[in-house]
């Protein structure tokens, strides 16, 4: 369902920290298309509120107290119609977020991001999309890439090997965090043609979500 689709996007935020939860509720409530739906001061407590309240995005926190954000995420993206996540960390200082992205979530937060990039995330991924932050994924990505054993690296070039040139000029767009509608200007498609090549992306990459394409193309050495 689109964002055009849906009367509103209705938002679960996971995090240890009440102020945290306490100032994006806030933030988030100023937004006629956004909705609060809840909060969970750890992983466990935020499934069983995913299971009861079935939101459209959660905002994950990474270091939690009974249940972290990371088993949290597979958790959520083993289910049959997952919630997106969007994950919160302080990056830097955190180890977990390339597990977190590969674990399903569908993209990442600095917790100083500012308002507008956070609801225009949270926007996003309830259409689909990945949130590729420009000024933590090239960071990410680059972590990725200098970190990726030989075996990891040559799996990634085999399954980039599969596409087509179009579908290879899509795909490192998307591993340049550009939206479809980017993707479309730069390329000279249409949306709904850009969507098509993702759809064909993730069957093809073995993929579930734009970030783990992301990933793959960085893998394979093409940003």
């Amino acid at each position: 369902m689109t964002v055009a689709a849906r009367e509103s996007i209705s938002v679960l935020i996971v995090d240890d920290d009440a102020l945290v939860r306490s100032a994006l509720t806030l933030m988030l409530g100023g937004q006629q298309d956004i909705d609060v739906v809840g909060e969970a001061g750890d992983g466990a407590e935020g499934l069983r509120l995913a299971e009861a309240l079935d939101p459209d995005v959660v905002l994950m926190d990474i270091r939690m107290p009974v249940m972290n954000g990371l088993e949290a995420t597979r958790a959520l993206h083993s289910r049959t119609s997952p919630p997106a996540v969007i994950v919160l960390t302080t990056f830097d200082a955190d180890d977990h977020v390339v597990g977190a992205v590969a674990a399903g979530a569908d993209g990442f937060l600095l917790k100083d991001t500012p308002p507008t990039e956070i609801v225009g995330a949270i926007r996003a991924v309830a259409d689909g999309e990945a949130m590729l932050s420009p000024s933590a994924t090239r960071s990410l990505l680059r972590q990725v890439r200098a970190g990726a054993p030989d075996d990891r690296t040559a799996a990634a070039e085999a399954r980039m090997a599969r596409l087509t040139l179009r579908e290879r000029e899509v795909a490192v767009c998307v591993g340049r965090g550009m939206s479809n509608a980017e993707i479309g200007r730069e390329l000279f498609l249409s949306v709904p043609t850009v969507k098509a090549h993702v759809s064909r992306l993730f069957d093809k990459l073995e993929a579930t979500n734009r970030v783990q394409i992301a990933m793959c193309v960085h893998d394979a050495g093409l940003v």
